[in-house]
């Protein structure tokens, strides 16, 4: 247990007490212990690595001691390391090698030659595509281009020590803007950094923050937005595993500033990692004194709590959010009054996202000038984004506002695989399509808030799904639409009624029902149900099936006209044959068929009877002459 601190001169001690000792490790292994990796098996890893220490005779370190041991070396399970691509991920400090693709066995080795002989096993680092090495994890492109503030600590120390959260600086912006800030200097320095909300609006959170602290109210709520129900999606998730402190810093300083005494972290419960460090880090910010009554002597209270939701996406909603830690069914209400007056059990309520707060320490700490230094007016600092979908390197990344998607996909993400870039969908079920074609040149766009809402698309929280030229547009559009009227919570009939026959229509599209009628209908039904719906969830609703009749409804109106998906994906209207030419009789085609749909003799072309055909593809994967054709 951590000492515990009872005024700012020990926080101060404390502090150096514990970077003295980080600095006096020999060494230090940080395996990543975010979730992609722990299901790699990353904790398997740590335990092996632990048990051939102690066999070994190497004093090993798990927590920070009181007293430094030159000779000590850190075991630590850290945050996310952001490339998910590559997990499961070690780190050696000091000299920052980042070894990938780790298994168990190759634990002995890592012990033998990395950290009793100081040598970089090469088989374990890092090789680009023409067979560069790159030994230290700042030297790789993934993480070279990129720019780290909400995740500057994950993947560096440990996720589960406040020790180490207070070694690298951590609780010093809450103890500036207790004791060298007035409530109002806060406020104004978070409203000057123009630091925009993470979760998907972009509302600016000083002025969230200022009409929060402006109303009259005995009680006042904070309350951390950690649901992330977007498809693809895990930057939230993964602030709240690797970096939790940081959370509950940015939450407290909020407190300060509005007045709130009490604050709610919601996170959704399949999020099991990210409450159990949470809960930890709370437990152990009470331990030390830095949560509950009188912090720091300074008189100032604040108690944190954790609520965990059922996993419905319109809980991400405001009111919907505050409804459910209530107790009360997840659904939002009609505005006014909102969220500030009358939030979170009818109290002033200041609600941000995850990686809101974890922005607000470090401009506390440095100052809006030096977080205006990245991105462009109104659109300041950086945004961290879920790469996924057909990229050669999916995982968590941080870039300044106004990076361009170009340098997202081709110069992080190493490129689009499988095919050609064809679009990116970002923003989740809520968002659009960016693409690159004749008319639209999108991926040299600023990722910034204001730049997407200009070309009908969101940054949302983060989700960024990129797609290659063999994806079908309008199955897109069906799979984001079937996501949404599951997870609508049917209180309004444009939600509720609309996404369902919106649904319905798409459906009968990609399965061959749909006619031209079918496409006037999907865009009078987003009309209505952008206009009518109850929440900002319903009015988005429609969006991703807007997005893509935009940009690509020639690919509709080859489902409707022509009865072909050009990208080969939707089933119903591939028709197999087989070519006579390529055909060479070898039968394996018609023992492969489940339902006998080929028929021919041996050394003769085969042939396929369409109307028993199921078009499951087996015939086309089998045959070693690529001889079996979608027409």
């Amino acid at each position: 247990m951590a000492t515990r601190i009872n005024t700012l001169k020990e926080l101060n001690e404390c502090r150096e007490q514990y970077k003295k000792a980080l600095n006096c490790q020999y060494k230090q292994i940080l395996i990543c212990a975010g979730t992609g990796c722990v299901a790699g098996g990353s904790l398997e890893i740590y335990a092996k690595l632990k048990q051939l220490m102690e066999e070994k005779g190497i004093a090993c370190s798990v927590q920070l001691e009181k007293e430094p041991h030159d000779s000590s070396v850190g075991l630590k399970k850290s945050g996310c390391h952001g490339f998910c691509e590559m997990g499961p991920l070690l780190r050696i400090e000091p000299m920052g090698w980042l070894y990938i693709k780790v298994s168990i066995d190759d634990c002995e080795e890592i012990i033998e030659k990395s950290i009793l002989n100081d040598d970089i096993i090469e088989r374990l680092a890092y090789h680009d595509k023409d067979g560069n090495i790159y030994k230290k994890q700042e030297e790789i492109p993934f993480y070279k281009q990129q720019t780290r503030v909400a995740l500057e600590h994950c993947g560096h120390i440990n996720a589960e020590s406040i020790k180490e959260y207070i070694a690298v600086g951590g609780y010093q912006a809450f103890a500036k803007a207790l004791f060298e800030m007035s409530p109002e200097e806060i406020v104004s320095e978070i409203t000057e950094s123009y630091l925009r909300g993470r979760g998907g609006g972009g509302f600016p959170t000083g002025r969230k923050w200022s009409q929060v602290a402006s109303q009259d109210s005995d009680i006042k709520y904070i309350v951390c937005n950690g649901d992330e129900g977007d498809p693809g999606a895990f930057m939230d998730r993964s602030m709240m595993e690797g970096d939790p402190h940081r959370v509950i810093e940015g939450m407290m300083i909020a407190g300060i500033a509005t007045g709130a005494q009490y604050g709610y972290i919601y996170v959704r419960a399949e999020y099991p990692l990210a409450v159990s460090r949470l809960t930890n880090a709370i437990k152990q910010a009470e331990e030390v004194g830095l949560l509950g009554e009188n912090i720091l002597n300074s008189g100032f209270n604040f108690h944190l709590h954790i609520s965990q939701g059922a996993g419905a996406f319109v809980c991400g909603e405001g009111s919907a959010l505050t409804a459910s830690i209530e107790g009360n069914r997840g659904m939002p209400r009609v505005k006014p009054p909102r969220t500030v007056e009358k939030g979170l059990f009818e109290k002033p309520t200041v609600l941000n996202n995850v990686e809101t707060f974890c922005n607000v320490p470090p401009i506390i700490t440095n100052g809006s000038e030096w977080y205006k230094g990245y991105g462009p007016e109104k659109n300041h600092g950086t945004k961290a984004f879920a790469l996924t979908g057909n990229v050669n390197n999916t995982g968590l990344i941080e870039v300044p506002m106004g990076t361009t998607l170009r340098e997202v996909i081709f110069d992080i993400g190493g490129g689009v695989k499988g095919g050609d870039f064809k679009a990116v969908q970002i923003g989740g079920p809520s968002g659009g399509c960016l693409v690159m074609n004749a008319d639209n040149n999108h991926l040299d766009m600023k990722l910034d808030f204001d730049s997407l809402k200009k070309v009908g698309a969101m940054i949302g929280s983060g989700g960024l799904v990129v797609m290659n030229d063999k994806s079908c547009m309008v199955e897109v559009a069906r799979f984001f639409m079937n996501f949404t009227q599951n997870e609508s919570c049917g209180k309004c009939v444009p939600c509720r009624e609309g996404t369902k026959r919106m649904l319905e229509l798409l459906n009968d599209i990609v399965e061959g029902r749909g006619t031209l009628e079918h496409i006037d209908m999907l865009e009078e039904l987003a009309e209505t149900i952008s206009a009518t719906a109850l929440c900002g969830l319903g009015k988005t609703a429609a969006s991703p099936v807007v997005s893509t009749l935009k940009y690509f409804r020639d690919e509709y109106i080859a489902h409707v006209v022509d009865k072909k998906c050009p990208a080969g994906q939707c089933k119903a209207l591939i028709t197999l044959q087989i070519d006579p030419e390529l055909c060479k009789g070898c039968t394996k085609c018609a023992r492969m068929c489940p339902v006998g749909a080929i028929s021919g003799t041996v050394k003769n072309p085969h042939t396929i009877d369409t109307t028993k055909c199921i078009k499951c593809g087996a015939c086309k994967d089998g045959c070693a002459f690529h001889a079996v054709k979608e027409v």
